[in-house]
């Protein structure tokens, strides 16, 4: 009998004071902002939902939107996100993480749903798992999953501004020393891909994709090949360079 719980929960992380896209999260494509694609496409994964946001009052629409769609919500520290995840994780009882963030609109549920079914086969604690360290998928279907064993360690032991603030370095550097990885990759390298959205150029690519091609119904695969299909679409923010951790 598998001795991991089984108290899984999705955390997504949602702020509207982004540095280069301010309120990106609310822009809206056919008169739907892009966090609601975003917690539809989660929705399909069947697992709860908790949207992790500030206590700063620029993030009260955020608050007002999770009630209003009745999904669970926690408010903590901007800048401290570690804090504010292993807060929001207590608070609902997860045993198992997955970490998104909300600048992800077409993120995939069945690629998550998939992955969380290989991470209770393996039954080990001390497991992260990702397709974001080793990456063959494109930049905007990403996710973290891991158990709260390893959240509560990073929590504890992490004192580094880039550990507190990207919540998950402590995990996937090993500081600890006794973590162990699966890397979730496919056989095609979509990893020069971008789906994410960070600059009005990728909202720009999203809301194409989402007005010509519905892709907020498709899976990363039906993405991905829309994109290497499509060459003038991939130019469309191929310029943009990743914030790095």
């Amino acid at each position: 009998m598998s001795t991991i719980p089984l108290n899984i929960g999705i955390i997504t992380q949602a702020r509207m004071t982004s540095t280069r896209l301010p309120g990106k999260i609310f822009k809206e494509i056919n008169t739907k902002p892009l966090l609601q694609y975003h917690i539809e496409r989660l929705q399909k994964t069947g697992f709860d939902i908790t949207i992790a946001t500030t206590t700063n009052r620029t993030d009260d629409c955020i608050a007002k939107f999770a009630k209003a769609n009745q999904i669970h919500f926690h408010r903590g520290s901007e800048n401290n996100v570690l804090s504010r995840y292993h807060e929001t994780a207590l608070k609902f009882k997860y045993d198992i993480i997955i970490r998104v963030t909300s600048d992800c609109p077409l993120i995939d549920p069945h690629l998550i749903r998939n992955s969380i079914e290989k991470y209770l086969k393996l039954n080990n604690t001390k497991l992260y798992m990702s397709n974001g360290i080793e990456r063959t998928f494109a930049r905007g279907f990403d996710f973290e999953i891991f158990s709260f064993h390893l959240l509560d360690e990073a929590f504890k032991n992490a004192t580094s501004e880039s550990d507190l603030e990207h919540v998950t370095p402590y995990i996937w550097n090993n500081r600890s020393g006794a973590v162990e990885f699966y890397h979730v990759k496919q056989l095609e390298n979509n990893s020069g891909l971008r789906i994410t959205v960070d600059t009005s150029d990728d909202f720009e690519l999203i809301k194409t994709l989402i007005e010509k091609y519905n892709a907020h119904t498709l899976s990363y695969n039906e993405i991905e090949t829309i994109l290497n299909s499509h060459p003038e679409l991939i130019r469309i923010n191929s310029h943009i360079e990743q914030k790095k951790v």
